[in-house]
This record gives C-alpha cells, structure tokens and sequence, in this order.
C-alpha cells in the first residue's frame, strides 16, 4: 500500500512539474520570428511618444517582467527589449500608469486594446483605426489567460 501511495505522489508531481514547463516552453516553442532590431529602429521612426519597460514594478516579478524601449509612432507601437514568455499576451494603452494586476483592473475596460504580443523579443504592432495614441498615457502588456500584469510604461 505503501508503494502505490508514494507511486501516485511522486508521478503526481511529476505530471503537475511537466504541465508547468509546457505553459511556460509552449509559448516560446511556437512564437513567430521576432523583428530585427533594425525592422524596429526603422518602424520607430517619427516616432511621438516613448517610454521604457523596467522590471521593478510592484506588480512584476520573476516569471512576469518587461525590459526595454517602447516606441509610439502614429501608426505603430514598437518595443525594443525582452519581455517574459508567456501565453495569450496583450497590449493596452491607459489612460493613467498602472504598475501592478490590482491597479490594471479597474481600468481595463476604459483601456484600448491594441493588440496580441506574440513574440518575446522585439514587436511590432500596428495601432488599431480609432485609436488615437495621444488619447492615453502609458502601455501596458497583460496575459489575458492568466489574468497577469506583465509590465507597463508611462510614455507621457
């Protein structure tokens, strides 16, 4: 008896360990190619606005964290650094900083969602017609699956 209830728990924590590194690898296994750097210096032209993903944020931590250049043309949103791989991220534009899960929430729906993040180093992301970029003041990129603050960046 002995046997069969260590054999469960240990194939248990196995199975659990193994579904965890699948969330976490299967993003990074099917992510499209990311922009060259020199496809986002050139998309970054002109650019009106621009910020910079930190990793000490209140709300980011060790598995959810952004760190780079966020540029802000009239047609484009580009970002120029890494950011933690994960599934399902998106990007957003507030109307006010949020740093932390807590303080997206409440303004999420007041928020403009520009688009799926699909790679982990480098992005390019058209802004949608209708979204005005002046209209708001910081990007922030949030796992829709998992309902997690990534990172954020004031841009004006």
């Amino acid at each position: 008896m002995f046997k069969l209830i260590r054999f469960l728990i240990t194939h248990a924590i196995a199975l659990a360990i193994g579904f965890a590194l699948g969330v976490y690898l299967l993003p990074i296994l099917v992510a499209p190619q990311a922009p060259s750097d020199f496809e986002v210096s050139s998309n970054s032209q002109g650019a009106i606005f621009s910020g910079r993903f930190t990793r000490d944020l209140p709300g980011s931590d060790f598995l959810h964290w952004g760190e780079g250049d966020v540029s802000i043309t009239p047609s484009h949103i580009t970002f120029m650094g890494s950011i933690a791989p994960g599934p399902d991220y998106r990007l957003y534009l507030t109307r006010e900083l949020v740093r932390s899960e807590a303080e997206f929430l409440p303004v999420k729906d007041d928020s403009a969602q520009v688009g799926p993040v699909k790679t982990f180093d480098n992005f390019i992301l058209q802004i949608p017609p209708g979204v005005n970029p002046a209209d708001y003041k910081a990007v922030v990129v949030w796992c829709e699956s998992f309902g997690e603050f990534i990172t954020a960046t004031a841009y004006q």
